[in-house]
Order: C-alpha cells, then sequence, then structure tokens
C-alpha cells in the first residue's frame, strides 16, 4: 500500500514513546529504591511475533534479551494461540533469558478485539528471591544458591490472578511486599503499553501500521549494512581476563573475534573460558544482548534499535562456557564478562574505526551491598547498589567522570539522602577519585570515591569489584587507568579486598569504595598545555600526575 514517510516517522516515534511511558510508569508505581531511583529495569513493546517495535532505554544489557522471554514462553506453551486477553506471565530462568534470577521479566499480550497485535515486555531487578544470602550471594557456586526458578508462568491468565504462584512468589522471599510492589507495577507498566498500542491502531488502522513497520525494519537493515560495509573487511580480535568468578577464585579468559566480510559481521567467542565454578556464567540469550549492545555502539548508534535492527550480526559460543551456560551453573554475576567482551569488542574494532572507538572502562557492576537489622523497626535490611566508574577517552575527546558501566544505561547511584533516610548508614563521602583516569592526548574519566559508615552493630558487607587484571586500557599511544580499590576499616584493623559475601562489620565500620577511571587515547605528550591546566584547575588531576 501507499504510505508517506510523514507518517511511518509518526508510527515509529509512537512504538518508543511508548516505551518511554510504560518505563516512566514502572518508575513511579516500583515499591523498591532499586527501580524507582537506580532505574534497574527496561521495557520494550513488540509485535504480535515478539520483534520489536520500540523501547525505552533503561539498562540496555536487558534490551535484547526481552523477547526470549516471549519466544520461551509460546515454545513452552506452544505456539502463538495460546494467548487470551488479561494473561500476565513471569519468567526469570537464566538459562532461558540470561542475566541473572534476581532480574524478573514480566510482558503480556496485547489484543485488538480478538487479534493479538502486540507484547508489552518489562524486565526489573527484585531485591530478594529467596537466595541462600540476603539479595544476592557473592560466592554462589549454582544457580540453586541463588534463589527461585521461573519458568514461563501466568501470574494471571484471562485477567484472573493464580494465587498459588504470586503466593509462592511473595512466601519466599524475605521482602515480600517488595516483590508484590515491584511486580504490580511491571504489570501496569504492560498495561501502559497495551492502552498505548490500542490507541494507535484506532487511529492509524492495521494495515497502515503493519505497512510502517515493515518499512521502518527495512530501514533499520538497510542502514546497518551501509555501515558494516564501511569496516575494512578482515579479522580483529582482542583478549583479556576477569580477575576471579568469586571471592578467591579463578581468573576468567575472554576472547574475542569479530570478522567482517561484506556487510556482515560475525562476533565469535569460542575460545573464552568454560562455565565456571563461581556465577560469571549467564545464558546464551544474554551474550546475544550483550553482542547486540557492543555492535549499536559503533553501527547507527544514534538510531533507535527495531527488530530490524541486528539482521546482519551473528553470535558464536561454545555451548558450556561462561557466555552459553548450562546446568547448574550460576549466573549471579552474568554482567562482568559480559562488559569485558564488550570493552575487548570495541577495542578490537578500534584498527579499523579508530574514530568511532573509545578507550578502555573498567566495565564491570561494582557491587555494594550491606545487611543489617533496623533500629526503628528490628526488620531486615539491604541494600544494592552499582557504582560509577571512569569511561575511556576518544579521537576528540576526553572520557566521561563516574558514568554507570555500557550495560547499565540508566542505571544511577541512590542520592545520600535516599541513602540515609532508608538505611541505618552514613554517607561520609561521594566525590570524584582523583587521578584515577589514564593519561593521552585526551584523558580518561575519573572514577568515584563513596564512603559509607555502618550504624549498627550486626552488619555484613558483600563486595563485588573487577578489573585489576585487564585494566581500563589505552588507546593509541593512551595509558591504562588505575583500578578499583575498596578499603575497609572495622574496629582496629584496616583490610583491603575487592570481593566478599557478608564479611561482619561492626558499630563505625567505614567502607571506602573507590573506583577505576579510564583510559587515555593518543600520545601522553601530545596533550595541550591547556587542558592539563583546566584539569588542575577543576582539582581532577594533581601536579604530580603530570610529572610537573
Amino acid at each position: 500500500m501507499e504510505i508517506d514517510p510523514v507518517t511511518v516517522e509518526v508510527i515509529r516515534n509512537a512504538f518508543d514513546s511508548i516505551g518511554s511511558q510504560m518505563n516512566n510508569n514502572l518508575a513511579r508505581s516500583a515499591y523498591t529504591p532499586i527501580i524507582y531511583e537506580m532505574k534497574d529495569c527496561s521495557v520494550g513493546l513488540f509485535d504480535h511475533r515478539g520483534r520489536l517495535l520500540g523501547q525505552a532505554p533503561g539498562l540496555p544489557i536487558f534490551l535484547g534479551a526481552l523477547e526470549s522471554a516471549i519466544f520461551a514462553t509460546t515454545d513452552h506453551f506452544g505456539g502463538w494461540d495460546i494467548y487470551k486477553p488479561g494473561d500476565v506471565y513471569a519468567i526469570n530462568d537464566s538459562y532461558l533469558v540470561g542475566s541473572h534470577l534476581n532480574d524478573v521479566t514480566i510482558f503480556s499480550p496485547i489484543f485488538v478485539g480478538d487479534k493479538l497485535v502486540g507484547f508489552g515486555a518489562t524486565k526489573a531487578h527484585w531485591l530478594d528471591i529467596g537466595s541462600k544470602d540476603p539479595g544476592q550471594s557473592m560466592d554462589s557456586t549454582s544457580i540453586y544458591q541463588e534463589g527461585y526458578r521461573i519458568g514461563p508462568v501466568h501470574l494471571y491468565k484471562e485477567g484472573v490472578p493464580q494465587d498459588a504462584i504470586l503466593d509462592f512468589l511473595t512466601r519466599n522471599s524475605r521482602l515480600p511486599r517488595s516483590v508484590w510492589g515491584d511486580m504490580h507495577a511491571q504489570i501496569a507498566a504492560c498495561r501502559t503499553g497495551e492502552i498505548r498500542l490500542q490507541a494507535l491502531y484506532e487511529k492509524f488502522g492495521e494495515e497502515v501500521i503493519l505497512e510502517a513497520t515493515e518499512r521502518i525494519w527495512k530501514q533499520c537493515e538497510i542502514l546497518d549494512s551501509q555501515e558494516v560495509r564501511k569496516i575494512p573487511d578482515g579479522v580483529y580480535s582482542a583478549e583479556g581476563a576477569l580477575d576471579s568468578d568469586r571471592p578467591g577464585g579463578n581468573p576468567v579468559p575472554v576472547k574475542v573475534k569479530v570478522t567482517i566480510k561484506d556487510d556482515k559481521m560475525i562476533l565469535d567467542l569460542r575460545g573464552s573460558s568454560p562455565q565456571t565454578g563461581g556465577s560469571v556464567n549467564c545464558g546464551v540469550a544474554q551474550t546475544i544482548s550483550a553482542a547486540k549492545l557492543a555492535f549499536k555502539f559503533l553501527v547507527n548508534p544514534e538510531i533507535p534499535a527495531t527488530g530490524g535492527t541486528f539482521r546482519n550480526l551473528e553470535v558464536l559460543t561454545d555451548v558450556g562456557s561462561a557466555f552459553h551456560a548450562q546446568e547448574p551453573a550460576a549466573c549471579q554475576f552474568y554482567y562482568p564478562h559480559l562488559g569485558l567482551m564488550i570493552d575487548l569488542f570495541i577495542k578490537a574494532l578500534s584498527t579499523g574505526l579508530p574514530h568511532l572507538t573509545v578507550a578502555g572502562q573498567p566495565s564491570d557492576a561494582m557491587n555494594v551491598l550491606f545487611v543489617g537489622t533496623s533500629p526503628i523497626d528490628g526488620k531486615q535490611f539491604f541494600t544494592g547498589e552499582a557504582s560509577g566508574v571512569g569511561w575511556g577517552a576518544y579521537s576528540t575527546g576526553d572520557g566521561s567522570n563516574a558514568q554507570i558501566n555500557y550495560g547499565g544505561g540508566d542505571l544511577k547511584n541512590y542520592p545520600v539522602e535516599v541513602y540515609e533516610n532508608r538505611y541505618p548508614i552514613l554517607i561520609h563521602k561521594y566525590a570524584l577519585r582523583v587521578d584515577s583516569c589514564g593519561r593521552g592526548e585526551f584523558r580518561g574519566g575519573l572514577g568515584i570515591q563513596r564512603e559509607y559508615e555502618v550504624l549498627v552493630e550486626d552488619a555484613t558487607v558483600s563486595l563485588w569489584f573487577e578489573r585489576t587484571q585487564t585494566l581500563a586500557w589505552g588507546l593509541f599511544g593512551g595509558e591504562a587507568a588505575k583500578p578499583a580499590k575498596i578499603t575497609i576499616q572495622r574496629e582496629n584493623e584496616e583490610i583491603l579486598m575487592l570481593k566478599a559475601n557478608r564479611l561482619p562489620l561492626t558499630k563505625g565500620s567505614r567502607v571506602l569504595v573507590e573506583t577505576g577511571g579510564g583510559g587515555g587515547y593518543g600520545s601522553v605528550n601530545a596533550r595541550s598545555s591547556e587542558l592539563i591546566e583546566n584539569d588542575l584547575a577543576d582539582g581532577y588531576t594533581t601536579k604530580a600526575f603530570y610529572n610537573l
């Protein structure tokens, strides 16, 4: 049919606008600050066959795996005809939908009349799902230690709540009200997608929307092909290693090979670490999601992803590897090796795309988790926080300071006021970490310093910090940045460590978190005196950093 380009663009932007509305309503309705403050969630709008229409940025590491929940559920129950108006499904199985069990996907079908036209899907971090330790375990060695594992299941069936599963999910969490509240915030977000997509169908009609969708997808496919063709054909490779797969564990090697041939890109992760004995593992759906994110950083990053994006990307993994884990591999820390893979992907292609690539960053979540008893109500509290890092410099500028890792997207630190209001913890310092960046013609971004004091007697802290073996490297003569450092002052002792599971703390104990910076870009000697003077004036660096 004939359809004008303006209508196509209106529908394209309407899809993404619906995604934004879904995400806003999820954050506004959520019960826990890990969602409404940190924004540890993502949403997507899909067509009647689970192909992406629009999304909100959220955590980009989630977005490429949302459709996996729809496909897994469809396969499990036996085809697309299973869906009925009022259905709501949940799934969190790491081997089917990637990430860790705390990240629960909830989605629902969307009907216009009696016809299935799409799905609204959400993924959000539930603070506690009954793992062996409150919140999450830094030392898990089996998925059975990490909480309840949900295969495809109805939460609501044709509008009727499935009380048995709802009771199971709340009864087996240490925070049942949190689970209930966040679950229904996700359902509300799906409902928002349903209402908005139905309104779009009412305005434009099915024929116009389907034709516009096909054109949008075709445009994205053509644009991706054009950009990949600009990369010189060849094989690009890089490798590195994570510090360990658990506290006191073994290094995790990651090998990346990117093959460019005409308009096709093959990302080969074979030869990387077998699935680990710790929790640095993920299902292949999450690896594909991370590969899509890496691809999007360098190929048409300004154009929103759709069902037509990534058609010229192929991902290869070894079954039974950390990137394609099998039961019973623990998957709590599904991101560290994916973050390193993304970083290595960019490094590998730096020779083919020097104007688009950035120097290394310590691409890890840098997690801090406190657990204790609240002096107000006597109930257990536990926090959960990711920390900002420095990003790598690039061909025309310095790296960004205090940003979340590649996969975190919209993820944010807790504001100090919220943290101190909700938990018996005092934050003494929250600042940029001076001199943490890598030098170069353009320096890397700075990491952060954040110092916590525990105000109760029975608290513990769990830590996960990475990338001291493979630092945030420099490119084209730039230097590597400083790695993370954690200092714990407890009674009369000082402890240095990067990973810990439920380390006991006494009242007054302090934990100083210092995250790594980003690598530099270009020769150190090429940095202008003006930029050096600006760094000194801003307090980003000291004279010693520049050997002055």
